[in-house]
């Protein structure tokens, strides 16, 4: 019996690759739906270490996670469609048929963007604050979700020789673009496409842009550098991912392929942002993180402005016990503190 997954070039063989990894009496569960339920659920426990690092409720990402799910898998599905419609327009009673796939990951995550939108507005938190918690999460249920397409042996690029160079058997796959059938690898008397895995280089992108994100957070200095640069970077990613996939989306009848043309609106649009933050003054807040030298750098004009008063303050304001203050010059406080401050640095 031939196996039914190869990859020739790393000397790896899969006998036997299952599309439904368990059933629940006579319900069967697709790998693909565990894996992306599995992607969640990491995702939403990433959350809430990161919550509770920066000093915000975690209740909040589990409360908003119920609302995100629905909506998303609303938008993954609504982004499908419309951009496929000639498979749906004589028959609209399959639109929202989701066993039968047809979700893009893009619509999700409009969606998730729009109901934090609003989930932020109504909870009064600061969209970009929730956001920064929120949008790398996105990473790792994206990179779990992605094997999903693996098991379903859809997702994949043209031909190629490559050292990631995969075989699906040829029976195995539902779609064949015939770029990829006019080259038909026969081996043992078994007929293979060979293909770029696109799920794994996502994957393994969408990783790396966590592990980066991750680092970078140290240096952060305003709130939305984190979710900015998760745009920028899972954007990059997929623009040169979608250029070489065989079963592209595309933008109505220009021949572009959708997803590559937000991706590249995603970076440009991101990076401008992104520059801009950077440059604009530090807000400090009573729940910001604590400041990293860079930002204490940024703004110790700002600093000293506001932690040093004047004599004048100090007299309009030290009356803690009832009693007005009387009879001391503003010069004489100043003195005062001056010596009292000496004699602190001497101790």
């Amino acid at each position: 019996m031939s196996p039914e997954v190869v990859f020739p070039n790393l000397g790896i063989a899969i006998q036997h690759l299952p599309t439904v990894a368990f059933h629940i009496g006579t319900l069967a569960v697709y790998w693909y739906g565990a894996l992306i339920v599995l992607g969640i659920l990491l995702a939403t426990l990433w959350a809430v270490h990161e919550a509770k690092r920066v000093g915000h409720n975690p209740d909040h990402y589990t409360d908003f996670l119920f609302y995100a799910l629905i909506f998303s898998l609303l938008g993954a599905r609504l982004y499908y469609v419309v951009f496929s419609w000639d498979q749906y327009k004589d028959n609209l009673a399959t639109v929202f048929a989701f066993r039968q796939g047809g979700l893009a990951i893009y619509g999700g995550v409009i969606a998730a963007f729009a109901t934090a939108v609003v989930y932020t507005r109504i909870k009064k938190l600061d969209f970009w604050s929730f956001a920064d918690v929120g949008a790398p999460c996105l990473l790792i249920g994206q990179a779990v979700g992605r094997w999903g397409n693996f098991f379903n042996r859809e997702v994949f690029g043209h031909y190629t020789e490559s050292l990631f160079a995969m075989r699906y058997l040829a029976e195995d796959v539902s779609v064949i673009p015939p770029s990829v059938y006019e080259r038909m690898v026969q081996v043992d008397g078994a007929s293979y496409i060979q293909v770029q895995p696109t799920f794994l280089y996502e994957s393994v992108w969408n990783i790396l842009v966590f592990i980066f994100i991750n680092i970078y957070k140290k240096r952060k200095k305003r709130d939305g550098e984190l979710t900015l640069l998760y745009l920028i970077g899972y954007g990059l990613g997929r623009f040169y991912i979608e250029g070489i996939r065989t079963d592209q989306l595309m933008l109505f009848n220009t021949g572009l392929p959708v997803s590559q043309v937000f991706s590249a609106l995603l970076v440009v649009g991101g990076a401008v942002f992104f520059a801009v933050l950077r440059k604009a003054p530090v807000k400090v807040t009573a729940d910001s993180p604590p400041a990293t030298e860079d930002a204490v750098d940024d703004n110790i004009d700002t600093v000293d402005t506001v932690a040093i008063g004047t004599a004048e303050d100090v007299l309009e304001n030290a009356d803690t016990e009832g009693e007005p203050v009387t009879g001391v010059e503003p010069e004489t406080i100043t003195e005062d503190i001056t010596e009292d401050s000496a004699e602190t640095d001497d101790r």
